[in-house]
């Protein structure tokens, strides 16, 4: 059990060392994982600008005409709120004027969807057509999945995950495991000691108990038979 926790000592301070863990765990450098967490922070930057895009220059549009099909559906009533950025939003708790946050713009852009007529344009008040909400929810969930499972591939790539919980292992569960070791080691030991002890005190009795019955047998044969 110590040699289990000397192994994970020794991965969580240095994981691309060479150790018995190692070589379970296919971990890469850090480095890598970063670029893992910057590639998924550009693409959902990148749908949530296209999403943004389309917002405001067609669904929130007011002087489009009719002759712009498909960019005009008689899109009409409130302006449609913006993503706004999610990793700004980690740092000030909160969105602007006219913005939803990523995770609630399906639900928040579902209150523009219009009815649309045979020719596919809005019958009612409304930003959005079913179709173009649908695409644009989709676009959202697959920009809201880097989002929240970028970062956690990117542990899982270098590693970072594993590598706190066994720190974590470490700290809290390998001293006592290792008294829990040294008591089993006492006891071994105390149990190994008596055994010799036991060993060395039958090999005594043995000997002795040999010996008082050799002297009886040698006095029976010296004593003489008494005479009549």
């Amino acid at each position: 059990m110590a040699d289990t926790c000397v192994a994970v000592d020794e991965w969580v301070q240095n994981p691309m060392a060479g150790s018995a863990i190692k070589s379970l765990l296919p971990c890469v450098d850090s480095e890598f994982g970063k670029n893992v967490t910057d590639a998924s922070k550009l693409v959902t930057n990148g749908i949530d600008t296209l999403l943004n895009h389309h917002v405001s220059l067609i669904a929130n549009a007011n002087n489009l005409p009719p002759e712009a099909k498909p960019l005009y559906y008689n899109q009409s009533g409130p302006l449609v709120p913006i993503i706004c950025d999610p990793y700004m939003v980690e740092q000030t708790k909160q969105c602007g004027d006219g913005a939803v946050a990523l995770g609630n713009a399906i639900q928040e852009w579902n209150k523009y969807v219009c009815q649309v007529s045979g020719a596919g344009i809005c019958s009612t008040t409304g930003r959005l057509t079913p179709d173009l909400y649908k695409q644009m929810s989709a676009a959202v969930n697959v920009s809201y999945a880097l989002y929240s499972y970028g970062p956690f591939l990117a542990s899982l790539v270098d590693c970072s995950m594993i590598r706190d919980t066994l720190k974590d292992m470490h700290q809290h569960h390998c001293p006592g495991l290792r008294k829990q070791s040294q008591r089993v080691y006492i006891g071994l030991l105390i149990a190994t000691v008596s055994v010799i002890f036991c060993l060395f005190f039958w090999v005594f009795y043995g000997r002795e108990r040999r010996h008082r019955k050799y002297n009886k047998t040698t006095s029976k044969v010296e004593t003489p038979p008494a005479k009549e």
